[in-house]
């Protein structure tokens, strides 16, 4: 089902843009076609697609279901989770600060955080609120999001402070690997010098200015009757089921805003304009300076340009890559882009501008796929600046099957790997317990029926059954299917046969990154120590 929206047809003064809609509708002709062809190859319930160009919205859409049952249609006003683009948001807030002369990006973070503290004493001392915004503090990819996903009982600054337990891997500003949890840090840094809550400066600074009236921060936030999708997930890679609506109340700075497509116009039209924007009285704004906003589109942190997984991606490459301050730094096909992508359980997004074309696409999904929202950016981009058709859907299909196929393979190795006659190593009782990692806090191995649980002590959605898969490795599957998230769990023992220790991986190379499982390092605490605390 197809609702379209162009906002300049609501405007009956807007005769003179007619051209520039009519030019818009000729370049996209076809285009709902084949983002419907885009959602029936990905299997994704809904889309919603808005573009702008100079200034102007050309096209506010929604297609299929935000619902599947009960059923209800897609519209240009319907929230999704738009996750990470929401570091776009935190980067903005501290530009507005920094404009105003409350902070400074070159600040240390302990000038504005006395307390803080990561686990390497050189890079506590020099990380400045730019490295937050920058994935190059030294910290390995998705290191530490335990901490927050898929949900956990910490608060944000609970989070922050355990921070200086989570290893460094990495040289200090020396390579890119993409973090979530700095962000929350950035979140509080914006709260100790605005003297403000992040919801509330976010609410009175950014979206009320610009009109974003529709714009929640935090799924906490959401109003009875708000027009909401339901996020949906594939339960063992494999059957469509709908995900919990999740709420990231800490950790919020790197993904915690729920937007529809309607309200993101404002804030693309506001960045494409270098930072302005107009009021409902039309009286100019400037939302924060066109310094600040060259400075955060300004590479910070290289990114290797790598060999597309499929030939039929090459056209797709780019020359150079980067990132700024919270932004995608790219190019295609010799224009400069400014984008950047969200993934949540059941809601994945992205949105793009090309600054020296005036233009900007923003495509939400309630789908775990990726490639759902590639290929229709990517067609919008070509329509809209006049380049050679691709055909995007085909090819990011042939860029999913060969991840199932290396995904299948894996398993595969893993199957040939196992020796199915091994037991383990101690009556399955032997290995209920405490675990503590210096980090995550306490993992528990606990009775299930006959057999074992794994629970995780502060994510309620991290409770699943272990069964044995060989020597002392077992496979914790979790409860919760749509997690996607099975993983191994090896268990240590000392010579004397005692257990003193657990780590464990996730199973899929398809598994999200932030069950970042393999950075544990759980050990067991015997019954003294537990009894003695």
């Amino acid at each position: 089902m197809l609702f379209a929206t162009p906002a300049l047809a609501q405007d009956a003064t807007a005769a003179a843009d007619a051209p520039r809609q009519d030019d818009a509708a000729t370049r996209l002709a076809g285009f709902d076609a084949y983002v419907e062809r885009v959602r029936d190859t990905f299997d994704v319930p809904g889309i919603a697609v808005a573009i702008v160009k100079d200034g102007e919205v050309v096209m506010e859409r929604g297609y299929g279901l935000r619902s599947l049952s009960p059923e209800a249609p897609v519209e240009p006003r319907t929230l999704f989770a738009i996750a990470s683009n929401t570091k776009a948001f935190t980067a903005a807030s501290l530009s507005i600060l920094a404009d105003e002369g409350k902070l400074d990006m070159g600040d240390r973070v302990i000038d504005h955080l006395p307390w803080f503290r990561m686990s390497d004493p050189y890079v506590t001392h020099e990380m400045r609120i730019r490295d937050l915004l920058a994935h190059r503090s030294g910290l390995a990819l998705g290191a530490g999001d335990l901490l927050y996903w898929p949900t956990t009982d910490y608060t944000t600054e609970e989070v922050a402070r355990r921070l200086r337990d989570v290893p460094i891997e990495g040289g200090f500003r020396a390579q890119y690997a993409y973090d979530n949890i700095l962000f929350g840090v950035a979140q509080l840094v914006v709260e100790a010098a605005s003297g403000q809550s992040y919801a509330d400066f976010l609410q009175q600074r950014i979206f009320d200015p610009l009109g974003m009236t529709d714009t929640r921060f935090n799924s906490d936030a959401l109003r009875p009757g708000d027009n909401v999708a339901t996020g949906y997930a594939k339960a063992d890679f494999k059957d469509l089921e709908p995900a919990p609506r999740l709420s990231w109340h800490n950790v919020s700075g790197a993904g915690g805003i729920y937007s529809s497509v309607h309200d993101m116009t404002r804030w693309m039209t506001m960045q494409l304009a270098g930072g302005r924007y107009r009021d409902a009285a039309g009286k100019a704004h400037a939302l924060f300076s066109e310094k600040r906003q060259q400075e955060m589109w300004t590479v910070l942190t290289p990114i290797p340009v790598r060999k597309p997984p499929v030939p039929e991606l090459a056209p797709m490459t780019p020359d150079f890559a980067g990132y700024g301050e919270a932004w995608n730094l790219t190019d295609y096909r010799g224009e400069k882009l400014v984008w950047h992508t969200g993934g949540w359980p059941g809601m994945v997004s992205r949105l793009t501008l090309v600054p020296d074309q005036g233009l900007g696409v923003v495509v939400l999904t309630n789908a775990e796929v990726g490639a759902a929202f590639h290929a229709v950016t990517l067609r919008a981009l070509d329509l809209m600046l006049d380049l050679p058709a691709t055909d995007w859907n085909a090819a990011y299909k042939a860029a999913v099957d060969k991840a199932q196929e290396k995904s299948d393979e894996d398993w595969e190795a893993h199957l040939a790997a196992r020796d199915t006659r091994s037991r383990p190593s101690l009556p399955l009782s032997g290995y209920a317990r405490r675990y503590r990692d210096p980090w995550y806090g306490d993992v528990f191995v606990e009775p299930r029926g006959d057999g074992l649980a794994l629970r995780f002590g502060h994510t309620p959605a991290l409770v699943g059954t272990l069964s044995h898969w060989q020597h002392d490795t077992f496979i914790v599957r979790w409860d919760q299917r749509w997690l996607n998230a099975d993983a191994f769990v090896n268990f240590s023992l000392d010579p004397d046969g005692k257990v003193t220790g657990m780590r464990m991986e996730a199973i899929s190379p398809k598994t999200d990154f932030s069950f970042d499982f393999h950075h544990l390092r759980l050990a067991a605490q015997d019954h003294a120590q537990e009894q003695g605390e």
